[in-house]
C-alpha cells in the first residue's frame, strides 16, 4: 500500500453551553467538511469509498469525544479518528461553566500505486 495524502482540510466548533466535547468536535469536522466538496476519488479513477480518511481531533479531554458520533458526520470513505490534546477550554466569568473549544484536521488519501 502506497498511502498518498491529498487534501487536508481544517476547521472550528464549539459547544457553547453543553460542555460537550463530542459536540464540539463535530461541529469542527462539520466546519471542515462544509467548506468543499471533494471530488478528489473519482478525478483519480477511485471510488468516494476508497478515500482514506484521518480526523485528528484537538480538545482539552480527548477521551470525552465519541469517535462513532465523529465518524457519523463524514458521507463515505474509510475513517480513522484520533483525539488528542488540543482546542481550549474557556471558564466563564463566574467559572461555573466552560465553552468547549475543538478544533479538525481532515486528511484525505487514497491508496495509490508509486
Amino acid at each position: 500500500m502506497m498511502k498518498k495524502t491529498l487534501v487536508l482540510e481544517l476547521g472550528q466548533g464549539t459547544s457553547l453551553r453543553k460542555e460537550s466535547y463530542t459536540k464540539a468536535a463535530t461541529r469542527a469536522v462539520e466546519d471542515a467538511l462544509w467548506k468543499n466538496s471533494i471530488g478528489i476519488a473519482e478525478a483519480f479513477g477511485f471510488s468516494k469509498d476508497d478515500m482514506l480518511i484521518d480526523v485528528t481531533i484537538g480538545v482539552q479531554k480527548p477521551e470525552e469525544v465519541d469517535e462513532e458520533a465523529i465518524k457519523k458526520v463524514l458521507p463515505y470513505g474509510n475513517i480513522l479518528v484520533k483525539p488528542e490534546f488540543g482546542g481550549l477550554d474557556i471558564a466563564s466569568t463566574n467559572n461555573t461553566a466552560k465553552t468547549i473549544v475543538a478544533v479538525a484536521a481532515i486528511l484525505v488519501s487514497l491508496d495509490v500505486e508509486g
